[in-house]
Formats: structure tokens, C-alpha cells, sequence
């Protein structure tokens, strides 16, 4: 983070302590350093700056679980279906509901997020369900797989998604 701070390397077997203390609040942007392996240039880093009471209000929201209805949003409530009955659970925790997998990120407030893909991609529908359908097309080495799912299904959970806020 260039506007926050100077460098400091993560070294194993040893514990670094950096403060920072933002001027003023907002988003700062920083990227990796060095070179450490495949997909260093997509290696994105964000820092929010908060008062504490945007922060408090924030961590509230996080602990929230996702909504488990959707009034008037068929595709939503379809795809929330088609979500708990794929491989998504198996990788993914949804707050509240059957998706408790630990392997791929928390999605419970996915739709509240700037970016996906660890940080180079913008967080919209349309990229969203590009992400879903075929993930090493955006970010090549992508750990996630090709869900291989049909046009509708896409559509369903990509509606789905972007209700966790």
C-alpha cells in the first residue's frame, strides 16, 4: 500500500508487525511486490479506511446471514436452488444455509464486493457468471473450476449472487 506504507516481507517462521494509520478514510490500492509465483500480477490488495463507526456498522452487516428469500425475484429463488443442489456447497459457505464448504471464499455478502477473483476483476453480473461458467478465462491458474452449467442455470445463480449483499 504505496499511500499507506512502506514494504515489509513475509518471512516463515517469523511474525512482522507493520501500523498504518490512514489520513483519511477511503479505499487505497496496492499490488504485490515480487515476484512469488504464478498469477503475481493478479496478486491485488485493497485496504478500506473507516471511522469506527462505519467500521462497526460494517462487521454488523457481516455477521448478518444471507437473506433465504427473494420477493419477486424468481431467478433468485431458482437460483439459490441450483446453488445448494451443485458442487458450489462443497467449496463455498453461505451463511445460513446447506453451502458450509472452507475451501473457495465465504460468498454470504458476495454482491456487497467491488471485485471478485481475489481483487483484478470489477463484480458484476455479467462478469460474475463469466466467473461461474469458466473462471480460467478471466484469471488463468484460477483454482475454482468450470461449473459446466447449462445458459439458465448461469443465469439462475448469477441472480442468486448478486442478492448477498
Amino acid at each position: 500500500m504505496p499511500r499507506l506504507a512502506g514494504k515489509l516481507d513475509v518471512i516463515p517462521n517469523r511474525i512482522n508487525v507493520m501500523w498504518i494509520d490512514p489520513s483519511q478514510a477511503g479505499l487505497y490500492l496496492g499490488q504485490c511486490a515480487q515476484y512469488c509465483g504464478t498469477q503475481h500480477a493478479k496478486m491485488l490488495l485493497r485496504v478500506y479506511a473507516q471511522s469506527p463507526a462505519d467500521f462497526a456498522a460494517w462487521v454488523d452487516q457481516q455477521k448478518k446471514p444471507a437473506p433465504q428469500t427473494f420477493p419477486g425475484n424468481a431467478a433468485a429463488t431458482e437460483g439459490q436452488t441450483v446453488f445448494m443442489h451443485n458442487a458450489c456447497i462443497n467449496c463455498h459457505t453461505i451463511s445460513g444455509t446447506a453451502a458450509t464448504g472452507r475451501f473457495g471464499p465465504d460468498l454470504t455478502h458476495l454482491a456487497s464486493r467491488g471485485t471478485i477473483a481475489s481483487g483484478p476483476i470489477q463484480n458484476t453480473p455479467a462478469n460474475l457468471r463469466k466467473w461461474i461458467d469458466d473462471p480460467n478465462s478471466m484469471k488463468p491458474g484460477a483454482l475454482m473450476p468450470a461449473m459446466h452449467l447449462n445458459d439458465h442455470d448461469l443465469d439462475s445463480i448469477t441472480a442468486y449472487l448478486t442478492q448477498l449483499h
